[in-house]
């Protein structure tokens, strides 16, 4: 084997997102083949338990960046002839000032990947951004998994075609399943996300309020978060009883407990947790936002509401009033993710970029 390359991952927050969950997915399935340093730049590693523990990774504390811009860039700059990485990989816009740190010189091979963004940018595009990433991305290699980012990137950001690579996230399609056998007790309502404000779990809290006026069931919310202590004093405020599990390593056996899917964010691109859905049989309940339209079976699509509790709520109050659609809808999506979401797939497009001079082949093991 060729000598390991040591990639170099810096991410706002290595808490457990989608972006942090792919990359750990694709390491771990590389396996050896990478070394890999992650700086998280809020200190957040919850997503290390993901990774596996033979893989070569390390975990350096992120520099001080209390200091003007200028200091805080050649402060990167330090950092990264410290690492010496064959590889700078940056995610999201919180680590755009490491993409312009790496002009300095000397360069290092360079992808940005984008998947999404927060609040401040659910309805607009704000023009400093734009320039930035118009200018610094330009020849960077930048990575989208959707096509409302492609279009964007495209459109607005206007980065050359030879500098931009749509990849659809993929997921691990015999480790996501439905269920063997139907379960027993009421219906399960069922959330995975991180309890974030951009996640706005609350709208899903006050939408299972209204539905549970007229249908019984119960109310699961697997992540963690930020928002978890506002999100159970709502429920209490609800009367709405529900079950916060926290942050789990292995969701699979989860969503098998589930029966219908849910997620009430403002903003999403292509979401792994509706793909894990889709794979275990669920039909899905979701905001119509991103590129989840494109996303789901066209069985589903009915059930992409507006950014409103009661929308939300009709949707679900439809699902659980009738079972037979319920498992349609979810064999429709099972279907569905088999033919467009392979975790193979994506994993060989990303290391024809992360490694483009390796013949392409089986990874090795950790």
């Amino acid at each position: 084997m060729s000598r390991k390359q040591r990639i170099l991952h810096v991410f706002p927050s290595f808490a457990a997102g989608g972006a942090q969950m792919r990359m750990a997915a694709l390491a771990n399935y590389f396996g050896a083949r990478f070394a890999h340093t992650i700086i998280a730049l809020d200190h957040e590693t919850t997503c290390r338990d993901r990774l596996d523990p033979a893989l070569d990774v390390a975990f350096p504390a992120a520099p001080a960046m209390r200091q003007p811009l200028p200091q805080r860039l050649l402060t990167i700059a330090a950092a990264m002839r410290t690492h010496q990485p064959d590889l700078l990989m940056t995610s999201n816009w919180g680590a755009i000032e490491w993409a312009i740190a790496n002009r300095l010189g000397p360069r290092i091979r360079h992808i940005h990947t984008e998947d999404g963004f927060g609040r401040d940018e659910r309805d607009r595009q704000l023009p400093r951004r734009v320039w930035t990433r118009r200018l610094i991305l330009r020849s960077s290699t930048t990575i989208v998994p959707s096509q409302t980012l492609l279009d964007t990137a495209t459109t607005i950001w206007r980065l050359p075609p030879r500098a931009l690579h749509y990849i659809p996230n993929g997921i691990d399609l015999a480790t996501f399943t439905p269920a063997a056998a139907p379960r027993n007790g009421p219906p399960v309502i069922g959330c995975v996300a991180a309890l974030r404000p951009e996640k706005n779990l609350a709208r899903l809290l006050r939408a299972a309020a209204i539905a549970r006026r007229h249908h019984a069931f119960d109310l699961v919310l697997l992540g963690d978060g930020p928002d978890r202590a506002a999100l159970e004093a709502l429920a209490n405020d609800l009367s709405l009883p529900v079950r916060f599990l926290g942050a789990l390593a292995e969701p699979a056996p989860v969503y098998r407990e589930f029966t219908i899917f849910a997620l009430s964010s403002d903003t999403e691109q292509m979401p792994l947790s509706v793909m894990e859905a889709m794979a275990s049989g669920l039909p899905v309940v979701t905001t119509r936002v991103g590129d989840i339209a494109r996303m789901v079976a066209p069985e589903n699509l009915d059930f992409l509401t507006a950014r409103d509790d009661q929308a939300m709520a009709d949707a679900m109050g439809e699902l659980l009033a009738d079972p037979a659609r319920q498992t349609s809808i979810g064999l429709a999506n099972r279907r569905h993710a088999e033919q467009h979401f392979d975790f193979s797939v994506m994993a060989a497009r990303w290391q024809a970029l992360m490694a483009p001079d390796e013949p392409r082949a089986a990874p090795d093991a950790a």
